[in-house]
């Protein structure tokens, strides 16, 4: 699962932190895969969980609710996608590296297991965090 968000990681622009999304059906047939497209759209919401959701509600083409799929991730969701998951009622999270900096979903903070709110996905963390992880220092590395 985590694999296939590092694959989905290529789709992000070349000037975009390399990060991929990828969304299952219940089955575990992929839905939809995206990268960061921020800076090669000039969107600030073009993560690639946005994307990915956007890409996956078209699939099933019965609403906005996603409420019997995981979405992998190689990278913690920011607040915004957090929200979005939450949003889109995902059932599952599953990311690779943790983000201290602006991760919703345990580090900085936990919108998702939020006790108001009305629904709760489930979450797993740190799944394969050093190769997720190593897409983000090679990537800054490069551009040093």
């Amino acid at each position: 699962m985590i694999a296939a968000a590092i694959d989905a990681a290529a789709l992000s622009g070349p000037d975009d932190v390399p990060v991929g999304a990828v969304i299952l059906a219940r089955d575990g047939t992929v839905l939809a895969r995206a990268g960061n497209q921020r800076e090669a759209t000039g969107d600030p919401t073009a993560h690639a969980e946005i994307l990915a959701l956007r890409a996956a509600t078209r699939a099933l083409g019965d609403g906005w609710r996603l409420e019997d799929t995981t979405i992998a991730v190689t990278l913690e969701p920011c607040t915004m996608c957090a929200g979005a998951l939450v949003l889109a009622r995902v059932g599952r999270i599953v990311f690779g590296a943790w983000e201290p900096r602006t991760g919703a979903v345990g580090s900085l903070w936990d919108v998702v297991r939020d006790r108001r709110l009305l629904h709760r996905p489930e979450v797993r963390g740190g799944i394969h965090a050093e190769p997720c992880a190593r897409l983000l220092t090679d990537f800054f590395e490069a551009r040093r």
